[in-house]
């Protein structure tokens, strides 16, 4: 499965060292600290839509160039890898349904731990 959230983190890392950016201009502009912005774009913490949405104001782009995907990705999915292996239609099925409920669950998850930390009282 490919990491959206390494993927958004590494083309914010990227624009900003196009723009000659520091993390610390972005924090401010997030109105959070330099640690909050350094666990987002280290992968040790999601970006929120709310936040995409005011990264992609503060560097001046549109949000799609954020979310977009390099034309070298590697997907590294061990599932993925495994089902060019299998030979009947049946077990490619059935890889395929195991893939699709694993996303599902790593997913809500995520949603959920989102929604935890957007509750949380927010500093005045």
């Amino acid at each position: 499965m490919i990491d959206m959230n390494a993927v958004i983190a590494g083309n914010i890392l990227g624009i900003l060292k196009r723009q000659n950016k520091k993390q610390i201009e972005l924090a401010e502009a997030l109105k959070t600290n330099k640690q909050t912005v350094s666990k987002m774009l280290g992968g040790g913490r999601m970006i929120n839509a709310i936040e995409l949405k005011q990264i992609a104001d503060f560097l001046g782009v549109k949000m799609e160039e954020l979310t977009k995907m390099q034309a070298n990705t590697i997907d590294t999915d061990i599932v993925h890898a495994f089902m060019g292996k299998v030979e009947s239609e049946q077990a490619r099925n059935t890889l395929k349904i195991a893939d699709t409920l694993s996303d599902m669950i790593l997913f809500h998850s995520r949603v959920r731990e989102n929604g935890e930390k957007m509750m949380e009282a927010w500093d005045a």
